[in-house]
């Protein structure tokens, strides 16, 4: 599996290097998401834009468990540059109800810090009552 990382103090940006989402490289996908999040990143981007191609629903089915593992630690996870072939997919699958789905990595990682300073602005909040 192709993909590239871009460690950031707030999130890490995970993209997948490949045409295709198959059943070959979802799990090692799956794995990754693991150990992001073994190191503590609570905030996984993952961008498809070079993903041309997705068969199968159940091959998205690993979305969800980097979706569980971001909310566990508190955290977001979020799919940017979705493609129309994936997009298809997770309409049908209804999980882009459940997913954080933004056009581009930029919008993802604003996403991300608007959630961590709500998170702060919440907990200096809950300190003073």
């Amino acid at each position: 599996m192709k993909f590239s990382l871009d460690k950031h103090e707030k999130y890490v940006a995970l993209k997948l290097n490949e045409t295709k989402l198959t059943n070959e490289n979802t799990p090692g996908l799956k794995s990754e998401f693991i150990l992001l999040n073994a190191e503590g990143y609570r905030n996984i981007v993952l961008d498809l834009s070079a993903v041309k191609q997705c068969n199968d629903s159940q091959d998205l089915s690993c979305l969800l468990v980097g979706d569980r593992l971001c909310k566990s630690a508190n955290g977001l996870f979020v799919v940017a540059g979705v493609t129309p072939c994936v997009a298809q997919l997770l309409e049908i699958s209804n999980l882009d109800q459940n997913l954080n789905v933004v056009g581009n990595v930029e919008e993802a990682t604003d996403l991300i810090f608007m959630d961590e300073i709500e998170k702060e602005l919440l907990g200096s909040f809950d300190r003073e009552n």
